[in-house]
């Protein structure tokens, strides 16, 4: 998000944390069976860990994870897992306090630290910390950022950038890609492909033999889309089949009608499926004619 945001929703346009549980049950009913909370920052909703816990009380409830800048994870690492966390992502791109400072405009990386810490003392293990690299601000940190996660007993993964940044000014030529991420890896460690792979939009690899591994999501240079089994719900309700979907489907609309509560739930069946049915084999990055969606990842829910 650029430091300058104000572009704020208004709270009326975002679902009631009782319609969030509402289409969460419908979609758990449909078979969806893990929920991701991500943002923006879902740890500044002020009810986050009564939302894990409703979701944790659902019928057969859902496996919980969620991603996270980890800032103010140190007070609500074990609140969140008493309430039914069991897995957490937290996005940290470097090591170094000064970096950290230039990339998001806060000087809150021991803050991030302490978070980590939190979490694993909470049990939500394994940690995974997810990095972005970009092209002369942090691209010299890779060898160093692997080697603190070893000694932290932290899942690392690298992600390529996606062109999903508020400023739209993501610049193919400036990516740094799966090859290269790889290959720098590969100056300081052995890394051995694990065989199954699934719906994971990361590849693992085994570090110098395992236990340990280390991911790269390769999304833009080594689209994972046929194997795909995600979709995504926007704060203000709107159902997507893909990140880079140019297509959203109202269910905030169909919650806030006059239709009967049976009525209701059909909708939102009927939507589950027609978004998954539209889940196209490919977002298109590389297409000459692709466009970036006009809402950023932080609208969106990484």
């Amino acid at each position: 998000m650029p430091h300058d945001f104000a572009a704020w929703l208004p709270s009326d346009e975002l679902l009631t944390t009782d319609e969030l549980i509402s289409i969460i049950k419908v979609g758990v009913s449909q078979g969806i069976d893990e929920i991701r909370l991500t943002g923006g920052e879902p740890l500044l909703r002020p009810d986050i860990v009564e939302i894990v816990s409703r979701i944790s009380s659902i019928e057969n409830p859902p496996i919980l994870s969620m991603t996270t800048n980890g800032i103010a994870l140190a007070k609500l690492a074990k609140p969140l897992f008493e309430a039914g966390l069991r897995r957490i992502n937290i996005s940290l791109d470097t090591l170094d306090r000064e970096v950290f400072k230039k990339m998001t405009y806060r000087d809150r990386l021991p803050d991030v630290f302490a978070g980590i810490q939190a979490a694993k003392e909470a049990g939500l293990m394994p940690v995974k910390i997810n990095t972005v690299l970009l092209r002369g601000i942090n691209d010299g940190e890779v060898t160093n950022l692997l080697q603190w996660a070893l000694t932290e007993d932290l899942n690392l993964r690298f992600i390529e950038q996606m062109p999903l940044d508020a400023g739209g000014i993501w610049n193919r030529a400036d990516l740094i890609t799966a090859d290269e991420i790889f290959e720098q890896l590969g100056s300081k460690y052995k890394l051995t492909p694990v065989d199954y792979r699934g719906s994971s939009p990361a590849e693992e690899f085994l570090i110098d033999g395992g236990p340990a591994t280390v991911g790269i999501i390769g999304s833009v240079s080594r689209p994972f889309c046929g194997a795909c089994d995600r979709i995504r719900l926007t704060s203000d309700g709107q159902l997507r089949s893909c990140l880079f979907s140019m297509k959203e489907t109202d269910l905030r609309g169909i919650l806030r009608s006059d239709l009967t509560e049976e009525e209701k739930r059909e909708a939102l069946i009927s939507k589950f499926h027609v978004t998954v049915k539209e889940k196209l084999p490919g977002h298109g990055i590389n297409d000459p004619s692709f466009i970036q969606p006009s809402r950023p990842m932080s609208a969106i829910g990484g």
